[in-house]
């Protein structure tokens, strides 16, 4: 595995922190790192609402990402609530389709850290229907 992939862990893990910010609203249950083409890392946690005005830690990392000047994404990472990865969910996939349109496929995203296995967003997003 990439050394990469142990920084992003990290970075995702240092802002790893469930709380209760008010009786509406969680954060910090899931974390996320984002490999920027340039080669930063960018970290974001889950914004949980009563009212669906919550954020996934993707996006959130994404957005960060944006905020700082740019858009272009080579890796994703997250840590779920329990410690394990995943693959981001469609709101999170149907951004990073609309800001890389025609190069979105090439994302690679960690499914597992502890057997390094990685997938393109491509592969799990294959027929989009932005081309």
């Amino acid at each position: 595995m990439d050394k990469i992939w142990e920084e992003m862990y990290n970075a995702a893990k240092s802002v790893l922190n469930e709380r209760r910010i008010s009786d509406h609203v969680t954060c910090g249950e899931v974390s996320a790192a984002v490999l920027s083409r340039s080669g930063k890392i960018y970290t974001g946690v889950c914004i949980d609402t009563c009212s669906a005005l919550g954020i996934c830690a993707e996006r959130n990392a994404i957005f960060n990402m944006i905020t700082n000047g740019e858009q272009d994404i080579d890796k994703v990472l997250c840590i779920m609530p329990d410690g394990t990865n995943g693959a981001p969910c469609g709101a999170c996939r149907e951004l990073m389709v609309q800001l890389m349109p025609g190069r979105y496929s090439d994302i690679e995203i960690m499914l597992d850290y502890k057997s390094g296995r990685t997938v393109k967003l491509g592969e799990i997003t294959p027929h989009w229907w932005i081309k």
